[in-house]
């Protein structure tokens, strides 16, 4: 069987599905691989390289001429229209915003996987997409703060005077948040964290930064669940006075296929320093912080609100290695004698698969059609 690796047709899309190194993977499973000419040339992977790998490069989109084809963006519903009945496409699919392509793949038969929806299980955790991606988006909203705050990080001792630290607050200690922590820790900052889960406290301890201790009940578990608006009201009342005294705030609290719960309101920003910054990694999915938009910066009064987008296509090299390994893994979990053939009897496959054999299987996508 063939897998495909198109180059990306979305705009501001920089990164790509598979790197001469996961090419090597995949023909060592016994399958072919055909690369769309361009498609590695953000991420430093030229066409010759692929060659070299093994891969054959082609002009065209691989939508029809190969069995599986693997992305980063969802495909184009007139790509889509090209596939073949038991062709099977892996990408970020964004179910709830890409109905019409959703109808189009059960329509043509396709079984189509989004890593969105890979369950957060330990045996899936080395196919995690979403956090292979929000390690770089943490990393790299600490730098777009950085490069927007008008005073220094880390504190200098100098015969002018001593230049104090910069305060960061980050709210949410997922995997970006964690990451943005460390970032911030290392460039000098003095940093604070807060997360609604009990078990983030003592990760975000051993990376240096002080955790908000919030007179509010805390969850169990790894992954922060959806709360009350009540719950969030006081939880806005409680953080707002950190907020005022934080040069940086970058939000990253999200709920897995929910809208992101908003935590830094607009009085919080009127009360923030002059010249402060705030990233809201959230901005894609609702926001975290009122006013922010996706991919605009944002004046509220004297404090510049980044609501970001698409992050980690700003650092396409790395952020392809990471995408193009967790894809690769997630083909391993299906390929066997150099053919896919999905088992969704699996959990991991079954949880990933929004649609299958004229199926929508994915039951919040097929209520919306």
């Amino acid at each position: 069987m063939k897998v495909g690796i198109p180059a990306e047709s979305r705009p501001a899309e920089r990164r790509v599905a598979g790197l001469p190194e996961t090419v090597t993977t995949l023909i060592g499973a016994g399958l072919a691989v055909d690369v769309q000419s361009g498609a590695g040339v953000h991420a430093r992977a030229s066409d010759e390289s692929y060659r070299a790998a093994g891969a054959e490069v082609v002009p065209q989109h691989p939508a029809g001429t190969t069995e599986v084809v693997v992305s980063v963006q969802p495909l184009e519903v007139e790509q889509a229209r090209k596939l073949r009945e038991g062709d099977i496409t892996v990408s970020f699919l964004s179910p709830s915003a890409e109905l019409d392509l959703v109808r189009t793949l059960a329509e043509r038969g396709v079984t189509a996987f989004s890593l969105d929806l890979l369950p957060r299980v330990t045996r899936a955790q080395s196919a995690d997409a979403l956090s292979s991606q929000a390690l770089v988006s943490g990393y790299r909203a600490v730098l777009l703060a950085a490069q927007h705050l008008p005073r220094f990080l880390p504190m200098f001792t100098t015969a002018a005077g001593t230049v104090p630290p910069a305060k960061v607050l980050v709210l949410g200690a997922g995997v970006a948040g964690l990451q943005a922590i460390a970032t911030a820790r290392r460039l000098g900052a003095v940093v604070e964290a807060y997360d609604v889960r009990r078990a983030a406290a003592e990760e975000v301890r051993s990376l240096g930064a002080k955790f908000l201790e919030l007179e509010l009940e805390s969850q169990d578990g790894v992954y922060a669940a959806a709360q009350s608006e009540q719950f969030l009201e006081r939880q806005r009342e409680l953080i707002a006075e950190r907020v005022a005294q934080s040069d940086v705030v970058i939000s990253t609290a999200a709920v897995p296929g929910r809208k992101a719960p908003v935590l830094v309101t607009t009085d919080m920003l009127k009360a923030m320093t002059p010249g402060s910054v705030v990233v809201d990694l959230a901005a894609e999915t609702g926001g975290n912080v009122v006013g922010s938009r996706p991919g605009e910066e944002v004046w509220v009064g004297e404090v510049l609100v980044h609501g970001v987008r698409n992050l980690p296509s700003s650092m396409p090299v790395h952020a392809s290695r990471l995408y193009a390994r967790n894809v690769a893994n997630f083909l391993g979990l299906m390929t066997a004698d150099g053919r896919v053939v999905p088992n969704l009897d699996d959990e991991v496959l079954a949880g990933a698969c929004l649609t299958h054999a004229g199926e929508v299987r994915h039951a919040p996508t097929r209520e919306l059609l």
